[in-house]
């Protein structure tokens, strides 16, 4: 049987390789190869796994793809015109159960880590500052924490909070019955009276955008941490920066940003980075929750399972 032809056009662990080839595909990877080029010869390749290089799309594909599949190498879907992509068959596979345990440790380290001002005070301590007051720390132990969203990200991080006494509260609007040992099915209301850590495990989309506004922050009864492993356009910066001048949100872990070319941002954007970059209590860092060496590995397996089931044939 002719093996089936799969094109990855962003680097990949080289494990996918041979995954492939067990399962019956042939994969050529071409890592440098731009949009252009991916529009001249994604014809009569069946399968097409991509991380975050391009939009996949009509404009990409055409209007008679050969593409059976999008393997999409992580969680978000924000890269893919779904709507165009059900209108051709083509079915969308992700990978979230790859790094969902890198994502949910990632967000107690950091969490943690500005619970108890360790950035401030390694950087106080090799400038020859030992101060031990300024840096008294606070425990997550007793904190209500709050989860938008709880798929595999939300799921994987609860339950690495259930070692440290914490009361999780989950809302998911897309899930019924998701309560389990780890958290308690809440009301977005339930959220706002309760919450003290704050955590964002939710896609970017239409509906989502932005979500994270003033008039959503003001509703919170208490001073919250915010967290967001997620994606940066849900959060307003400017809006963020805003609440954190008024002690609404006392804190702040961001993996993710509205716009991570640092070099492209817009005034606005600079304005309110600049701002929050001289603050100790926000912890930044690049997009980096779910980027792992191990984590590497398992997105490729991951997929592998799921283009497996799909039982393509020619």
């Amino acid at each position: 049987m002719t093996p089936l032809k799969c094109l990855i056009v962003d680097p990949m662990h080289e494990s996918i390789f041979p995954m492939l080839t067990e399962i019956g595909w042939e994969a050529v990877s071409v890592p440098s190869i731009t949009r252009d080029e991916i529009k001249t010869i994604h014809h009569g390749y069946e399968g097409l796994i991509v991380r975050s290089k391009t939009t996949i799309d009509r404009d990409l594909l055409g209007d008679n793809p050969t593409i059976k599949f999008i393997g999409r190498a992580g969680a978000g879907l924000d890269n893919l015109d779904l709507d165009y992509l059900k209108e051709k068959g083509i079915y969308v596979l992700h990978a979230s159960e790859g790094n969902r345990d890198a994502v949910g440790e990632y967000a107690i380290g950091a969490l943690l880590s500005l619970m108890r001002n360790i950035p401030k005070a390694n950087r106080e301590v090799r400038t020859m500052i030992w101060e031990r007051e300024g840096n008294r720390g606070e425990e997550l132990m007793d904190k209500t924490v709050g989860l938008i969203g709880y798929g595999n990200m939300g799921q994987a991080f609860a339950k690495r909070l259930s070692g440290f006494g914490c009361n999780v509260l989950a809302y998911d609007k897309y899930k019924t019955a998701y309560a389990n040992a780890y958290c308690k099915a809440a009301s977005m209301e339930d959220l706002f009276v309760e919450t003290d850590i704050l955590s964002l495990h939710i896609p970017l989309t239409a509906e989502t955008k932005k979500l994270v506004d003033r008039n959503f922050l003001d509703r919170f009864k208490k001073r919250i941490i915010l967290v967001n492993t997620a994606r940066g356009e849900i959060v307003s910066l400017p809006d963020l920066v805003q609440a954190m001048a008024t002690s609404q949100v006392r804190g702040a872990v961001l993996d993710v940003l509205e716009n991570e070319k640092l070099n492209t941002l817009t005034p606005i954007q600079k304005e309110s980075f600049d701002t929050l970059i001289k603050k100790d209590n926000v912890i930044f860092t690049p997009h980096i929750a779910g980027w792992t060496y191990e984590s590497h590995v398992k997105i490729n397996v991951a997929l592998i399972q799921k283009i497996k089931a799909l039982e393509l044939v020619h």
